[in-house]
C-alpha cells in the first residue's frame, strides 16, 4: 500500500458502524440511505458546495439495486468511486478516492445533542414546585417530591372512628385499665 492509503478493513470497520446506526435489527452488512447520507455528513463528504445531500441521495439511487433499499459494501464503495471527482475536483480519481477513503477510515456516527436535556427558562419555571399554590401544593412534600397517591386522592380513614373525634387511637388505653 501506499503512503497515507486506508485499508479496505477499516472503511469496512466504518460502513459497520454507520450501517447498525439507529436500526436495532440491522446485521452490519448493508446500508439504507439514510445512515449513507449519515455517513457523508458526519465524514465531511457533503461540504454544501461540490457535494449536497441531493447529490448523495442520487448516487445512492444509481448504485443500489431497481428494488432494494440497501446497499452492500461493494455498492457503498461504488457510491464512493462516484462521489469522490465531485468532492474533490482538480484531483485525479485515484487521488480523489483515497482523499475520500481518508475522511471516512475510523469514523463512527456521531450523536450530537440527543442525550442532553433541555434548560429553558419557562420550563425551569413550570417545574418548580416551591412556587406551586392550592390543590397542586398538597401533591408535594416540603423538599419537592411528589407525594403519590396521597397527594392526589383522599384516602378515607379506616380506623372506625369518626372523623372529627379527638380521642382516636385511645381505646386499646381504656379497654386494658378496665
Amino acid at each position: 500500500m501506499a503512503e497515507g492509503s486506508v485499508s479496505v478493513e477499516e472503511l469496512e470497520t466504518s460502513f459497520q458502524k454507520f450501517a447498525v446506526h439507529g436500526d436495532s435489527k440491522a446485521t452490519g452488512k448493508e446500508m439504507n440511505g439514510k445512515n449513507f447520507v449519515k455517513i457523508c455528513k458526519d465524514c465531511h463528504i457533503i461540504d454544501g458546495k461540490n457535494v449536497t445531500t441531493t447529490d448523495v441521495d442520487i448516487v445512492f439511487s444509481k448504485v443500489k439495486a431497481k428494488s432494494a433499499r440497501v446497499v452492500t459494501f461493494e455498492q457503498f464503495s461504488q457510491a464512493l468511486t462516484e462521489l469522490a471527482p465531485k468532492r474533490f475536483k482538480g484531483k485525479s480519481k485515484e487521488e480523489a478516492l483515497q482523499l475520500l477513503h481518508a475522511l471516512i477510515a475510523g469514523k463512527e456516527p456521531a450523536n450530537v445533542g440527543i442525550t442532553k436535556a433541555t434548560k429553558a427558562a419557562a420550563v425551569e419555571r413550570l417545574t418548580d414546585t416551591t412556587k406551586y399554590t392550592g390543590s397542586h401544593k398538597e401533591r408535594f412534600d416540603a423538599s419537592g417530591k411528589g407525594k403519590g397517591k396521597a397527594g392526589r386522592a383522599e384516602i378515607p380513614d379506616t380506623s372506625g372512628y369518626v372523623t372529627a373525634y379527638k380521642g382516636s387511637g385511645t381505646y386499646e388505653d381504656k379497654v386494658k385499665e378496665a
